[in-house]
């Protein structure tokens, strides 16, 4: 590989991605992790976009692997098992020295179109990550910081990074398992740990007793990182009752994670909170007039600073829109109360997110039409008490579709989307209903109509 050149990733979580993210830079190459719970279409469509030379899998994903690659001549999979640790060929640097403009990832994160867009994240985007959350949580020389985020998402990568910065340990799991998490954090000297609400719940669950009785955590814990949108009210006042060090963060792909995050010391008195601004960014909450809006009101969320992506890998269109004035336009919705901190409302307007994983509707939408039964489809969130929300799909088939006898439609769309989606964005629920779905007088599709109607008491006109 030579610098400039794109190397794809699509790894389980361990070893091997924690080298790789360390070890393609060095080359001066762009690290592009691919999410291994995609479906085999979404990620030949990724490889199309990125054109890597190469695509390095493990033994659990060879087979998507090259499954994904096999329309793509230009990627040629490597399996990880193979790789040796030989010296840079002849003439290829090691850079151990950065330009901080240099592109050192294409993540990808999907958008309202339903197309992902790959967001480049610099290696300055990476270094003011870094500098931000020391500033705020401090860096010790004995901290061991416990990755069982996937490595392929913004939040476990920058992990590994973030440590080799400040020179403390990163432990990195292959997945989440909440008694391995409880495990580490008690025995392997586990000082912070970075989780998502659901996994937050399923590692305090783990450490009751025969009794029910929740055993506390050691003090050598001294933060759990807490992302993903925003927190249940009953978990974070669970765990203020257990004295378990919960500090709320806000931030998404294209701030390379952590944007806003609460100081320990503020994590009851501010319970909610995802905290104020890390130096040196900025945050403005504005209304639909562009204007910053009142103290306690609610917005759009804008971030400027040096940890906001250098824009999406070829879709100037896309960046244009997402960042204007130096601005990035996040479409999340929040306020700002008077001391500067952020409470996030809710997620982009109709992003559904599960179990900490982004899904958008479109994409799912569009899985759904590709059943030729299916005239019109409507994908929302509905709050899940495990997951955070879940995704549920309101569908409306044509006149004319064809229903073999005894055949369960939900069924046989939710298989169908299994077969074209990653697991995570199949609907949990599909409703078919005999009326046209709620659009604007443009024919925009009223997803907020759908949510409304879903959350209706049963039987009544609302209901779908």
């Amino acid at each position: 590989m030579r610098p400039g050149d794109r190397v794809a990733t699509l790894l389980p979580d361990g070893a091997a991605p924690a080298v790789l993210a360390h070890a393609v830079p060095r080359l001066g190459a762009t690290l592009v992790p691919l999410n291994v719970r995609l479906s085999a279409p979404e990620l030949a469509w990724q490889l199309g976009d990125a054109t890597p030379g190469v695509l390095v899998a493990g033994a659990r994903t060879a087979a998507l692997a090259e499954e994904a690659a096999r329309d793509a001549p230009h990627v040629r999979v490597l399996a990880w098992d193979r790789l040796d640790y030989a010296a840079p060929a002849p003439g290829v640097p090691l850079r151990l020295a950065h330009d901080p403009d240099a592109v050192l990832a294409i993540l990808y994160t999907s958008g309202t179109t339903g197309r992902p867009k790959g967001a480049m994240l610099t290696v300055g985007n990476f270094w003011w990550s870094a500098v931000g959350s020391a500033l705020n949580l401090g860096a010790r020389a004995d901290d061991r910081w416990l990755a069982c985020l996937p490595l392929f998402h913004v939040g476990g990568l920058s992990i590994v990074l973030r440590a080799a910065v400040f020179g403390f340990a990163a432990l990195v799991h292959d997945g989440f398992d909440a008694a391995a998490v409880n495990r580490a954090i008690d025995d392997d000297g586990v000082t912070i740990v970075s989780v998502v609400a659901v996994m937050l719940e399923r590692m305090l669950d783990a450490r009751r007793d025969a009794a029910g009785r929740d055993r506390p955590y050691p003090p050598s814990l001294r933060c759990v990182l807490l992302g993903g949108g925003p927190a249940p009210r009953p978990l974070l006042e669970r765990c203020a009752a257990l004295g378990v060090p919960v500090v709320q963060t806000y931030g998404l792909t294209e701030t390379c994670s952590q944007v806003a995050t609460l100081a320990p010391e503020d994590a009851l008195p501010r319970l909610g909170a995802a905290g104020r601004a890390l130096y040196p960014n900025a945050l403005r909450v504005v209304d639909d007039d562009g204007r910053d809006a009142a103290p306690g009101a609610a917005g759009a969320i804008l971030v400027r600073g040096p940890v906001v992506t250098a824009g999406y890998w070829a879709r100037p269109d896309a960046t244009a829109r997402a960042i204007v004035d130096g601005w990035l336009h996040t479409g999340d919705v929040g306020r700002l109360d008077a001391d500067g901190y952020l409470y996030v409302l809710d997620r982009r307007d109709d992003l559904v997110v599960t179990g900490g994983e982004n899904v958008y509707p479109a994409e799912v939408e569009a899985a759904l039409l590709a059943d030729a039964r299916v005239a019109e489809a409507a994908v929302v969130g509905v709050p899940d008490a495990t997951w955070g929300q879940r995704v549920v799909a309101v569908v409306r088939l044509a006149d004319d579709a064809p229903n073999a006898a005894g055949e369960d439609v939900a069924a046989a769309l939710r298989a169908g989307c299994r077969a074209r989606l990653a697991g995570y964005k199949v609907p949990r629920e599909v409703r078919v209903v005999a009326t046209p779905l709620p659009r604007t007088a443009a024919g925009k599709l009223r997803r907020a109509a759908v949510r409304e109607a879903l959350r209706a008491p049963p039987g009544s006109d609302a209901t779908p």
